[in-house]
């Protein structure tokens, strides 16, 4: 059954693994900068700056990739400007049919202007509140704490003060190599103490080690790409032969790997979509989702993602109806809510498209 792009745009989407800081319109990011007086963009033409943004980002680099950051974080230190960010994210996610995310961004990165910690994340949860008020998106928002930056226990303790207020989890973000997950261990440690879930960043830039290293020292509940995890697969005429220890225990605790295809790509993580481990993942029955990482950066979306899968591994409707069900089951929302989305809004969506196609 092919799948053309009108159905991949209208079916119900979960994405998990989107920071805040990489989504930003770049018409937004003119006014903003004009705003707040900021003025080193490249240029104030918002097509000529997307163009920008996805250039610089398309390198196979991952330091490369994050340049962009400093002028989105820029923009970014007002409460109003916070707000109108995530209230835009959840706006922009609602019209390519996502109907739950998680939002992830560092704080620390937006307090250049004096404001404290709780304010940035106040503001932020605001906009996606109002975001979910008006366009029936629901969402959560997990707080990241830096790798090369020592203040991840400060981040989990955040984190963990506005559990009641829609901040869902923790994660560690940033440059892999050099900075080991386990350096971190006491904010893991303190999240565990508290009953909180766990995201980490983890096998994007650096090898399976990476990933060992977050589950096994920090508790990760879920792995952020998780693309280095086929070093520990062996592989024979495009298929698994043997799984190593590491990756075994991936699967059989199904814990779930946020797959950035696109990003991926630009980053360098995976040479070409044709070679990105997801298809080997996906065959071996690992519990994988499909994200967006950064839209601004890798120029995508759900829908995109969601085309690049089915034009490069083949997916089918069926498929596509089993990664979103199981992004839903791997959120970091309680237990009956999940499964309140996956009967009330995703099965009867996914089997009412299916009807519209066999009809």
């Amino acid at each position: 059954m092919n799948l053309d792009k009108s159905v991949l745009k209208k079916v119900p989407k979960v994405l998990l693994h989107e920071h805040l800081d990489g989504v930003l319109r770049p018409q937004t990011i003119i006014e903003l900068a004009r705003a707040n007086k900021y003025q080193d963009l490249p240029t104030t033409d918002p097509e000529a700056l997307a163009q920008w943004f996805h250039q610089g980002a398309n390198q196979g680099s991952l330091a490369k990739y994050l340049e962009g950051f400093k002028h989105t974080i820029a923009v970014m230190q007002t409460e109003e400007a916070l707000e109108r960010v995530a209230f835009e994210q959840a706006e922009d996610l609602s019209k390519d049919g996502v109907v739950y995310f998680e939002s992830r961004f560092a704080p620390l990165f937006h307090t250049k202007n004096g404001l404290t910690h709780q304010q940035v994340v106040s503001a932020v949860l605001k906009g996606l509140a109002r975001g979910q008020r008006d366009f029936g998106v629901r969402s959560g928002l997990i707080i990241c704490a830096m790798r090369n930056m020592n203040v991840s226990l400060e981040m989990a303790e955040l984190a963990v003060d506005f559990r009641a207020r829609g901040v869902v989890g923790f994660d560690l973000a940033g440059e892999e190599g050099g900075y080991p997950p386990k350096k971190h261990v006491d904010a893991f440690h303190y999240i565990q103490r508290e009953n909180f879930n766990i995201t980490v960043h983890a096998g994007e830039g650096f090898g399976k080690e990476s990933i060992w290293q977050a589950i096994q020292y920090c508790g990760a509940h879920r792995i952020g790409h998780g693309t280095r995890l086929i070093d520990d697969i062996a592989i024979s005429g495009g298929r698994a032969t043997k799984l190593g220890d590491l990756a075994q225990y991936v699967l059989d605790k199904r814990i779930p790997l946020e797959i950035c295809l696109l990003s991926n790509v630009h980053t360098g993580a995976t040479p070409s979509l044709e070679q990105h481990p997801f298809k080997i993942l996906y065959q071996e029955k690992f519990r994988v989702t499909l994200n967006t990482d950064n839209r601004l950066m890798s120029n995508t979306s759900m829908t995109r993602e969601f085309e690049a899968a089915a034009e490069t591994f083949g997916l089918t409707l069926d498929d596509f109806e089993k990664i979103t069900i199981n992004a839903m089951k791997s959120a970091f929302l309680p237990y009956n809510q999940r499964i309140d989305v996956i009967y009330k809004v995703l099965k009867p969506a996914y089997a009412a498209i299916r009807q519209g196609m066999a009809g």
